[in-house]
């Protein structure tokens, strides 16, 4: 009878030459990550230009109401006296007006658009103007941008009884 004792230590495994990765298996998983990276700045660098144009049509936004807001205030003389195109200083819609550094941050953030206002008359009416705003700027990737906002102004309209006369 052969009684078999089981080894109190295990074996010892020899390293043979098919162990570790092969370059094929090293290339692939460099392709991976390097695909995950490229992907991973791709996206980030999509979402940077897509928050930067976000924040400057809110400020177009702004600028097209400040002027707007101005032009409400105006009476029908007032208004029938613009040019027919000009170009509105934002930096004049964006301010404190306290001359602090807040200021000078705004006016930086202001020279980046232009805003153009353009007044038409409407044909057949002579008693009503047809008023154009545009404010372009160019986003972080250089791309020009633009937005528009219309609105028609009438004499004895519901705007000219917002001017308050001194």
């Amino acid at each position: 009878m052969h009684i078999r004792l089981a080894s109190p230590l295990p074996l010892v495994r020899r390293h043979s030459a098919r162990d570790g990765f092969t370059i094929l298996e090293v290339m692939m998983a460099a392709f991976v990550m390097i695909f995950g990276i490229v992907t991973s700045l791709t996206t980030l660098q999509f979402g940077m230009r897509t928050v930067d144009t976000a924040r400057s049509m809110t400020l177009a936004s702004q600028i097209m109401q400040s002027e707007m807001e101005t032009l409400r205030l105006q009476n029908w003389t007032q208004i029938s006296a613009l040019a027919a195109s000009a170009v509105i200083d934002p930096t004049t819609l964006i301010s404190s007006a306290s001359g602090s550094a807040l200021d000078t941050m705004l006016t930086a953030v202001a020279n980046r658009f232009t805003c153009v206002r353009t007044v038409a008359a409407i044909s057949g009416r002579a008693d009503i103007k047809l008023i154009t705003l545009t404010v372009t700027w160019k986003g972080v990737d250089g791309r020009a941008h633009s937005l528009t906002d219309q609105t028609r102004y009438a004499k004895n309209g519901l705007s000219d009884y917002f001017y308050v006369s001194h």
